[in-house]
């Protein structure tokens, strides 16, 4: 039976993160589904598992390889967003953020120093904030 199983799924994709997501999200879904009552959202689980599926056993690679690498930067984009945010919440109590009104460049400067002039790394500007 795996000797079967092997042979059907070869040249195929298979499961990867997208997929695996896909999966994830069906399930919570058919559990919401069951408690809500809801039959669209039943209806939602089922196309998830059946577009989950048709990735798995689909025999055009490539796309479905450019497909997960899309997902893939779109979430580490995020967790790399969320990281940022949540050092430069942590970092909120001793100092001040300021965009450089040249270049853009974010430049941390000490909380509680009065009127300071502020000289961008990037570009060399300067300009006065109050920290």
């Amino acid at each position: 039976m795996k000797e079967k199983v092997q042979r059907f799924m070869m040249g195929r994709y298979g499961f990867d993160e997208l997929s695996k997501l896909s999966l994830l999200l069906t399930l919570a879904l058919m559990v919401a589904s069951m408690f809500a009552r809801n039959r669209v959202v039943y209806a939602v689980s089922l196309v998830l598992l059946i577009y989950s599926y048709w990735r798995a056993l689909s025999k055009n690679i490539s796309k479905r390889q450019q497909e997960n690498q899309r997902f893939l930067n779109i979430r580490y984009q995020s967790i790399a967003r969320w990281d940022k945010w949540k050092s430069r919440r942590e970092q909120k109590k001793i100092y001040r953020f300021y965009k450089c009104p040249q270049c853009g460049q974010m430049v941390r400067v000490p909380k509680g120093r009065g009127r300071i002039c502020i000289t961008c790394p990037k570009c060399q500007a300067e300009f006065i904030r109050k920290s």
